[in-house]
């Protein structure tokens, strides 16, 4: 698992990548990194000149949800192939779902990544609207955890809203990087995503900012700063639905 498709052809294609060794090549190469559509072909395409299989595996899940045992997966390629390593995947976490042939999972990967932006531009819009009306953010987002519109991801993202601690899981340039990818796929499978364009644009907007190095979390502060408020660190305990609770 590397950051982006240029890592990916680094280490398979590259000087001293994993499909290069005059003597050996390997007979399954699993990747879940989240990369372009065109570049996961490719490294299909150059594995199958060395006779290795190659499954696309990308991963939902940063290492806290990977230590809560909440991984999941998404795979890609020959379900032949997915079914004799379905066992070493499944090890991963909670799920592991072969989604069809290709380069498909990588699409699955793309959309997840997508809608992660857009919910948490919005969840950082309504958030700011209740501070901004007199809720305190800890309060608001204890309900709306607690309601049928609460989730896994809402309570897990809790606690960077109400304490403002932006330590990174995921950094606003790799969001960007995916809502990119997905507003390509979108263009060539002609799919409107209006909200995800939008979404996009205000990404930018935080990363020139100079949200770059935190997590991408920081929505909240440009969504505070874009309302006329600034925020304060509540510093209260928050559950986020994964640390072990003492």
């Amino acid at each position: 698992m590397v950051s982006a498709s240029p890592d990916l052809e680094a280490v398979t294609t590259g000087s001293g990548g994993v499909l290069t060794s005059p003597d050996a090549a390997p007979g399954v190469l699993i990747d879940s990194s989240t990369v372009s559509i065109p570049m996961s072909a490719l490294i299909r395409s150059e594995s199958a000149k060395r006779g290795t299989d190659f499954l696309a595996a990308p991963v939902s899940g940063n290492p806290k949800v990977i230590a809560a045992g909440k991984l999941t997966v998404a795979v890609s390629g020959s379900r032949e192939v997915f079914g004799q390593v379905e066992p070493l995947l499944a090890l991963l976490g909670r799920g592991v779902t072969y989604v069809g042939a290709g380069e498909v999972a990588r699409l699955v990967k793309i959309a997840h990544n997508v809608f992660l932006g857009v919910v948490t531009q919005s969840l950082a819009e309504i958030t700011v609207l209740a501070e901004k009306g007199g809720v305190s953010r800890a309060a608001f987002l204890e309900f709306l955890n607690d309601s049928v519109m609460g989730s896994d991801y809402t309570r897990y993202k809790s606690p960077a809203l109400v304490n403002l601690d932006f330590t990174p899981t995921f950094t606003m340039p790799l969001l960007r990087k995916d809502l990119d990818l997905g507003l390509s796929a979108a263009r060539e499978l002609e799919v409107p995503m209006p909200l995800a364009a939008a979404t996009a644009q205000l990404v930018t907007g935080a990363i020139g900012a100079g949200h770059v190095e935190e997590d991408f979390a920081t929505l909240i502060l440009e969504q505070a700063r874009n309302s006329g408020i600034t925020l304060n660190p509540q510093d209260v305990p928050v559950d986020d639905g994964l640390s072990p609770q003492t």
